[in-house]
């Protein structure tokens, strides 16, 4: 078993660094990362510039893109085998709902679609590493578990894991996505030359949370799985589709 693992808060980050330990003895894992954070690239490809991939001294490969970059790269040639599965992680920080949009956890992830198999995207609803021990169990779990899958083909599941010591994790559940209100309003900065600019402000609440969401899993203290597909074709909107369009050409 050859593992690919990336994620989106770079490569010297504290959780890829927890996932890779915590499944170094079960597969042979290769680690390619963002040289930086670039958390909310989504699916984001570097088109502008060459990559160049630099490997650090604890072998983990350090490269100058995006999440999907890194695995991009990985399934195409920068590595001798092409790996069994990706996994993402573990990203300090919840992907819930609507941030499955502009995460760049789950776009590595996804990234993984090529390789016609299932792989993970890992989160913990924390900024701090304090219960990434919890979350790397619960990776290390649900990989080995994952040959027990039979899921279609470029499934992605999208794990959030509460900010829990592991004797407090309630269990698993099975979950769709919620989905968050509006953001606030970005907030507006002025530099000493006067010159305007703008920080995206925090994500919205959860709007739609309630019971079979995953922001209400990780909220009553269990860790939410969500499958994801690639396919975002609104087929029931066909039908309504049909009629508008007849006759307009």
């Amino acid at each position: 078993m050859r593992i690919l693992i990336s994620n989106d808060d770079g490569v010297t980050a504290p959780g890829i660094a927890a996932l890779h330990a915590a499944l170094a003895d079960y597969a042979e894992c290769v680690v390619i990362a963002p040289d930086q954070d670039k958390s909310g690239a989504s699916s984001s490809l570097t088109l502008d510039r060459p990559l160049h991939p630099q490997t650090l001294a604890n072998g983990f490969i350090s490269l100058n893109g995006t999440p999907t970059d890194c695995v991009h790269l990985g399934l195409n040639g920068l590595l001798p085998q092409t790996p069994d599965m990706v996994v993402s992680g573990i990203n300090l920080g919840a992907n819930l709902g609507d941030d499955v949009l502009y995460s760049g956890t789950v776009a590595a992830a996804l990234e993984g679609r090529f390789l016609g198999g299932t792989s993970l995207a890992f989160s913990l609803l924390s900024r701090q590493p304090d219960n990434l021990p919890t979350a790397a169990h619960i990776a290390r779990r649900l990989v080995e578990a994952q040959s027990r899958l039979s899921l279609p083909p470029r499934t992605v599941l999208n794990v959030n894991i509460p900010n829990l010591p592991l004797e407090h994790i309630r269990g698993i559940q099975l979950t769709r996505l919620g989905h968050r209100a509006r953001a606030a309003a970005p907030t507006k900065v002025v530099n000493p030359r006067g010159k305007e600019g703008y920080w995206i402000a925090v994500a919205g609440d959860a709007e739609d949370g309630g019971p079979g969401t995953d922001f209400h899993a990780v909220m009553q203290g269990y860790v939410s799985i969500t499958p994801l597909q690639l396919d975002r074709t609104f087929s029931d909107a066909f039908e309504q589709l049909d009629g508008w369009l007849e006759g307009l050409l």
